[in-house]
């Protein structure tokens, strides 16, 4: 039994055998070029798990004829930071390039990130970083500038089939066409249904890691992998969605936007991801009331009503009912005529407040609770009833004219 898992022995080691990752591999693209030209860059890669990030590091390294030194943030401290300074002063009196890989960069603080600043500055040390997180919240600006950041995608679930169809070639499976026809078949070699393999590529969710693992437990469990064994070897995937990460504002953003955009399928596939991931839908609700007064406001008075009801029935009934009432409540949105009136009256007054804080208030609108305030005019000509106007300026005199609202443009309001 071999003791290498299938996913470490199905590891590219030339950059023409990277799978999925067109954007930044292939003739003018980024790696390639750097490759080409033979000169270590600083780099970090961003992207999800299993789309190849250390491999990349690690063909790299190969080819530029360095010393590859593999160190995790998640258990790294700085004795092992100084231990690799330490070795790349050897390798620079040997002529030998070090390149430092590491992987999760954002879990190491400012501190431990600045430890790599001079290193990275003098050329001693060419680092690669990998991260899940946005780097430009994870990595520290200097060490940002210095590096040329490289997003890696997901892969296609074409790709994902491609690896898997490689992975069964490597390892002598046989791809028979259905499920029914391999469990009739009375040969011997391991064999996977073509159904079972697009079901692994369907279950990764773009992670060629998770691919591998379960083809390689299916394989354990059966020596005819059907849908089935498949099924069992894979248990119940859970979504690739982190509440803290990336995937959750992409996801809520993309659902605001959807509904924005009037697009009723798009926002209730979005929220389905979100319901289906865990998401608090207190959070989703406290979303859509504030949709309801940014894009929709004062074409629609009921919106705001609705998603406030949203909420509070979200509150009283939980899950999973309260899908439902997200649903009907976003739909409602999607559908509704749109308005950014009240959105941009409130930062046109904010901005217009903030530059006129000190501009005294018209001495009629002032208050006058007592007589000699009175006396001096504060809050002359008032009288307490309902819909009572003066013809003055209600503004202070330096903004007086100034439209934060233009009623011209809102007629029906």
């Amino acid at each position: 039994m071999n003791r290498i898992p299938l996913a470490e022995r199905m590891r590219p080691t030339k950059l023409t055998d990277v799978l999925g990752q067109e954007d930044i591999i292939g003739d003018g693209k980024i790696l390639t070029e750097i490759v080409k030209n033979k000169e270590p860059v600083n780099l970090i890669f961003w992207g999800p798990p299993g789309t190849g990030k250390t491999t990349l590091a690690r063909i790299l390294a190969h080819e530029f004829k360095a010393d590859f030194v593999e160190i995790s943030a998640v258990t790294a401290g700085k004795k092992d930071v100084e231990e690799v300074v330490v070795r790349a002063k050897t390798n620079w009196n040997l002529k030998i390039r070090t390149v430092l890989f590491v992987d999760e960069i954002h879990r190491f603080n400012k501190a431990q990130q600045d430890a790599f600043l001079p290193h990275v500055e003098s050329g001693l040390i060419t680092l690669i970083g990998a991260t899940t997180e946005n780097p430009s919240f994870e990595v520290i600006s200097p060490l940002l500038s210095r590096s040329r950041v490289v997003i890696v995608k997901p892969l296609s679930k074409e790709a994902i089939l491609n690896v898997l169809k490689r992975a069964t070639e490597t390892e002598k499976i046989k791809i028979i066409n259905t499920d029914t026809k391999l469990k009739n078949s009375k040969t011997k070699t391991p064999s996977i249904s073509a159904e079972a393999l697009d079901y692994i590529a369907e279950l990764s969710g773009g992670d060629a890691r998770s691919a591998l693992g379960d083809l390689e437990l299916a394989l354990n469990l059966s020596n005819k992998i059907t849908k089935d064994v498949v099924v069992e070897a894979a248990g119940k995937k859970m979504p690739g969605y982190d509440k803290k990460g990336d995937n959750h504002y992409d996801t809520i953003s993309a659902f605001i936007k959807s509904m924005r955009g009037s697009d009723v399928d798009a926002a209730l596939y979005y929220l389905a991801r979100m319901v289906q991931a865990g998401e608090d839908p207190k959070f989703i609700a406290r979303r859509m009331v504030i949709f309801a007064s940014e894009d929709i406001g004062l074409v629609g008075n009921g919106a705001l009503s609705l998603a406030t009801a949203c909420f509070q029935a979200v509150e009283r009934v939980g899950m999973p009912e309260s899908g439902l009432i997200l649903a009907h409540t976003a739909i409602a949105l999607s559908l509704s005529r749109k308005s950014r009136a009240t959105t941009d009256a409130w930062y046109t007054a904010l901005d217009l407040a903030r530059k006129t804080m000190n501009e005294p208030v018209p001495i009629w609108l002032r208050n006058a609770p007592t007589k000699l305030m009175k006396d001096l005019g504060y809050g002359k000509g008032q009288k307490w009833e309902a819909g009572f106007h003066l013809d003055k300026n209600y503004l202070p005199d330096s903004i007086k004219d100034q439209v934060i609202f233009p009623r011209e443009k809102h007629p029906t309001v």
